[in-house]
């Protein structure tokens, strides 16, 4: 099949394509050992397309999740995948049908006593992959409640979540110990004041707001983490059974939250952070990638954004328009920190220049092709480009998932 041709390209060339066997719907991807590990978030389930030749993705491997239950985020180091275990919310929670009640109010209070009659999976699985595309399941950590929503794990004893557990207003910020990875078990726990409602707490969040992590990345003994409107927090999590606040910093208002995804650039004293665009055409306003300057931990300064693209209005396009995910810079992977990828939604895969960190620029772009079909089943959603994330391998190639229009692998010209 010939490539999709993409609606824009500047520095970028689209190189390879796979429609993940018929489930063109990707969230968090994975690249390792010549395989891409792609979390479904409307068919349920991970993928594991076999990527050793770029140019033409070979057999995909497909891994069905619990019933009710979705695996959109996952995680890969050395022989191991960790992959989330959650209540399916766009499939099983009939309210979140329509998306602006998933990211305007606190999800536990959304879903209320629905635990009580627990149908689904909630916590992380352990897969050996020494045989990449054949993942074999050799640990489980249950938990209460909804279950995860993001990992991180770059090797060594402890791995890093958020979770929904009861009790709790929205995700809260957990660490696991998986020294033994047939027996992880959950050692700490860190939340926002307000979010811990089975204690008596009461929530600050201003009504219409969701003070619920979404992400966090550790880097040496500091947890970098994004809690959606409730802003970003820096966590010393030296001890793991008890992390403790070093600052947070919130900026919405007066701007529209969505805090997501945290990239430390520690050697530089830098960290960029993204706010993710949640609602169509711009609804919940202008969205920014930030860059901070954190060599003082303690007072993270925001010193300028990411430029917004501007080739058409993609605010009129269809769909969500601003950032989503970064590059993370993983182990093994495509380092850098002066050239960060990241996925702007509708306006496809971007990447910038932050040599100079009060001055980025954009340097390439590629716009995917529409999906051919929709995999997202929620009711008038547009037929439009959702670049939803990018993983930059050590060799310079991109891939990048999209909601329903499959993964697409990039050369980077720029």
């Amino acid at each position: 099949m010939s490539l999709p041709p993409p609606d824009f390209a500047r520095n970028m060339k689209l190189v390879g394509h796979s429609d993940i066997g018929g489930r063109g719907d990707g969230l968090q991807l994975m690249v390792h050992r010549g395989f891409a590990y792609v979390g479904h978030p409307w068919s349920q389930g991970f993928s594991i397309v076999d990527v050793r030749d770029p140019k033409r993705p070979g057999d995909v491997t497909y891994v069905p999740a619990p019933p009710n239950t979705w695996n959109i985020h996952l995680q890969t180091h050395d022989d191991l995948l960790l992959v989330i275990n959650a209540l399916d919310l766009f499939a099983g929670v009939e309210t979140f049908a329509d998306e602006k009640a998933y990211y305007t109010r606190p999800v536990g209070e959304t879903i209320g006593g629905a635990t009580a009659k627990r149908a689904w999976t909630a916590g992380m699985t352990v897969y050996d992959i020494s045989t990449p595309d054949r993942p074999r399941k050799i640990g489980q950590l249950d938990v209460d409640g909804i279950g995860f929503h993001r990992l991180w794990y770059v090797g060594g004893r402890h791995a890093y979540a958020s979770a929904l557990l009861d009790g709790f207003t929205d995700y809260i910020f957990v660490t696991i110990d998986i020294a033994d990875p047939t027996k992880p078990e959950l050692v700490g726990r860190w939340w926002l004041p307000g979010m811990n409602k089975a204690a008596g707490e009461i929530s600050t969040a201003p009504e219409g707001r969701r003070y619920g992590l979404h992400h966090a990345l550790v880097h040496g003994d500091t947890a970098y983490a994004c809690w959606r409107d409730g802003g970003l927090t820096l966590l010393d999590v030296r001890d793991h059974a008890d992390p403790k606040l070093i600052k947070h910093h919130n900026w919405c208002p007066p701007y529209g939250g969505g805090t997501h995804s945290p990239l430390p650039l520690v050697g530089r004293g830098l960290l960029v952070v993204a706010d993710e665009a949640v609602l169509d055409h711009e609804e919940d306003g202008r969205k920014h990638t930030w860059v901070f300057d954190i060599r003082e931990p303690g007072n993270p300064i925001s010193i300028s954004t990411f430029p917004t693209p501007g080739e058409i209005d993609y605010a009129r396009k269809g769909g969500h328009f601003g950032p989503h995910n970064l590059h993370e810079n993983r182990p093994g992977a495509f380092v850098s920190d002066t050239l960060i990828f990241a996925t702007w939604q509708n306006a496809g895969i971007r990447a910038f220049d932050i040599s100079d960190p009060y001055r980025p620029r954009e340097t390439a772009a590629l716009v995917p092709a529409p999906p051919r079909t929709m995999t997202d089943r929620r009711p008038g959603r547009a037929r439009v480009i959702q670049s939803a994330d990018v993983f930059v391998d050590a060799s310079g190639l991109v891939y990048a998932t999209d909601y329903n229009a499959g993964l697409s692998i990039i050369e980077y010209t720029g």
